[in-house]
């Protein structure tokens, strides 16, 4: 079993003890189900940078990044920079991080919020809209395509959009459909960890020019993105480069301006 197939053992366990505590009428009764979403398709589309910023303690490859840091420091931090989303893990268990994470990112920022996180199950997309996300990971590598097609659907249904994140041609084949919004290619083989911008490069010309195109992991030069720039990429995920820093705000405040 690799670390994505002990992930998701643990996520589907996590959902049902969830649901077992929280009814989906009270996820419902949240004031964010009536909160306008922000787009981040569309503010990827005409901004110079791209950047997506990432709130990240830890990660099975790494363990601890960052545990210094409040959730309200980094996010306004990102914000401040120029960001134009901010992606939050609320994975606990692997990435020590929760919803709350995701309630406390909302309060301090008015930008585009992704739920990171494992997703097998319409449950979590109604957390994300309670907790105030924006938008949310679907990831092809741990779905079917009919999960997918279901999961983007009822996201749509919400007012959320959908980032596919793929990492090779043929978990792109199954996932092309008109529910997503962006198309993200992971950089880091989420079984063996290994991290190369050739993945980026080599499945960017079979990614329809419908979805925003999205380069996420191991980005973590102002070079890696020049370079990924010319294959259409429009937005660039960025989380353990900032995160390992003395002040992740600042890091990204320098990397955007170098940009």
């Amino acid at each position: 079993m690799n670390i994505l197939d002990k992930i998701i053992f643990d996520k589907k366990r996590e959902i049902v003890l969830k649901k077992s505590i929280i009814p989906v009428l009270q996820l419902e009764s949240s004031v964010f189900f009536e909160r306008k979403t922000i787009s981040l398709s569309q503010k990827l589309k005409v901004s110079s940078t791209g950047i997506i910023a990432e709130h990240k303690r830890r990660s099975p490859s790494k363990s601890v990044i960052n545990q210094s840091f409040t959730v309200e420091e980094v996010v306004k931090g990102y914000e401040n920079a120029g960001a134009c989303g901010i992606s939050v893990l609320t994975d606990g268990k692997y990435f020590g991080g929760s919803l709350d994470d995701l309630l406390l990112a909302r309060a301090s920022v008015n930008i585009p919020l992704l739920r990171k996180e494992f997703i097998v199950d319409e449950y979590q997309i109604l957390e994300a809209k309670a907790y105030g996300a924006d938008l949310i990971l679907l990831i092809a590598a741990v779905l079917t395509r009919e999960e997918i097609k279901s999961l983007s659907e009822f996201a749509k249904s919400l007012g959320l959009e959908v980032l596919l994140e793929v990492h090779n041609q043929e978990e792109l084949e199954k996932s092309i459909m008109p529910t997503l919004d962006m198309i993200g290619v992971n950089n880091r083989n989420l079984k063996t960890f290994e991290v190369s911008l050739d993945f980026s490069k080599q499945l960017a010309a079979q990614i329809p020019d419908d979805f925003v195109k999205v380069s996420e992991s191991g980005i973590s030069s102002v070079e890696a993105i020049n370079e990924l720039k010319p294959y259409g990429y429009k937005g660039f995920l960025i989380g353990e480069n900032f995160m390992k820093t003395d002040n992740a705000g600042q890091a990204a405040i320098d990397f955007i301006s170098q940009l």
